[in-house]
């Protein structure tokens, strides 16, 4: 089975990490895990201020924060993965991955606002749950 595994850095996709490690069944030896890290674009008035190099490093940069204990405790747990960083709107770009991967799943945690608080700020998850063509987990 493959897997992608959207990763923002907060407690809540170490949960959903943990709940993968803990779910042979989800992620066993024979099973991959695509880590996926979106940035949100800069403005292109800062992009054309500092230049493309240093936004591109940027980015690179904040996704390394967010993707490397991922990968550490991946490579503990012997669970096979790759990591990938995107910039853009992040439900967009994760339900383009799990097409482009051929994922059989979406996992991710969720910050589990409830429907008012969907309503006023949105949610990344209740977007991928609308548009994702595969299966989404979410763990809270």
């Amino acid at each position: 089975m493959r897997i992608v595994l959207a990763a923002d850095g907060s407690k809540y996709t170490k949960k959903a990490l943990a709940f993968l490690a803990t779910h042979e069944s989800l992620a066993g030896p024979d099973d991959e895990v695509v880590v996926v890290n979106v940035q949100p674009a800069m403005p292109p008035r800062v992009r054309s201020m500092v230049g493309a190099s240093a936004v591109n490093g940027y980015h690179a940069d904040e996704a390394a924060k967010v993707l490397e204990p991922i990968e550490k405790f991946l490579a503990r747990k012997k669970i096979a993965y790759r990591t990938e960083w995107k910039v853009g709107e992040p439900a967009q770009q994760i339900v383009q991955l799990a097409d482009k991967a051929k994922a059989h799943m979406v996992v991710m945690g969720t910050h589990g606002y409830g429907m008012l608080g969907r309503a006023v700020m949105g949610s990344v998850a209740t977007r991928v749950l609308a548009e994702a063509k595969v299966p989404v987990l979410l763990v809270k």
